[in-house]
């Protein structure tokens, strides 16, 4: 099949080790950044921080993170270009849901008269994901990822390697991150680079996915 998204997607891989000394541009660092904030969420609750390492004092500070577990990842931390910490709202209220929707009726987006309707109608969805005691981290999470999903083929459209972590800390970084966090979880991260070359095993081998006809069905 030709088309750019589907050569995006064939070209998308997870890099094993990057080259230090390459850097992502500011000007493509600003578009990745603008494409996580446009990212898609349930309810457009947007229930996230993203916290970009670029830093070489921020990057050491994520290194430090694997002090206990998950030493596979720890050379991205400070040999990638940067890093990005996906944190989820773990107790996601109706008070942080007003907030958007008093985006949705500056923006234009939404008419005013119908602010109500939305702030009572939408959140009764985040409602039924919360247990008694305010917990919905299951479902905040589950959005985050939808940012990490988005931001993948971003970085696929401008050529850049990347490397998703689930392979981190999260108590470590929840403690070192403390302050930029701010209550909001961090369960997942993801490197971005350039990749070494010569050293990375990953780059450029065919793709390994089960056929078309295994996980689709048409009706």
């Amino acid at each position: 099949m030709q088309h750019q998204i589907i050569t995006d997607l064939h070209n998308r891989y997870t890099a094993k080790q990057y080259d230090k000394t390459k850097k992502i541009s500011a000007a493509d660092m600003d578009v990745i950044k603008e494409a996580i904030r446009l990212s898609a969420s349930s309810i457009n609750s947007q229930p996230w921080k993203f916290i970009v390492l670029e830093s070489d004092e921020a990057k050491l500070r994520f290194h430090e993170t694997f002090a206990n577990k998950y030493q596979m990842n720890q050379r991205h931390a400070t040999e990638a270009s940067h890093i990005i910490l996906f944190a989820h709202n773990p107790y996601y209220t109706k008070d942080d849901y007003r907030k958007v929707v008093d985006v949705e009726v500056s923006s234009g987006h939404l008419a005013a008269e119908n602010y109500d309707n939305m702030l009572n109608g939408a959140y009764g969805f985040a409602e039924s994901n919360t247990d008694e005691n305010g917990f919905n981290g299951h479902w905040t999470k589950a959005q985050t990822y939808i940012a990490l999903g988005n931001t993948l083929h971003v970085l696929a459209r401008l050529n850049i390697a990347s490397t998703s972590m689930e392979g981190v800390d999260s108590e470590l970084i929840g403690s070192l991150f403390n302050n930029e966090l701010d209550g909001y979880v961090c369960e997942f991260a993801l490197a971005m680079g350039y990749h070494l070359e010569g050293q990375d095993y990953n780059y450029g081998l065919p793709k390994a996915r089960l056929a078309a006809e295994d996980i689709i069905t048409v009706l």
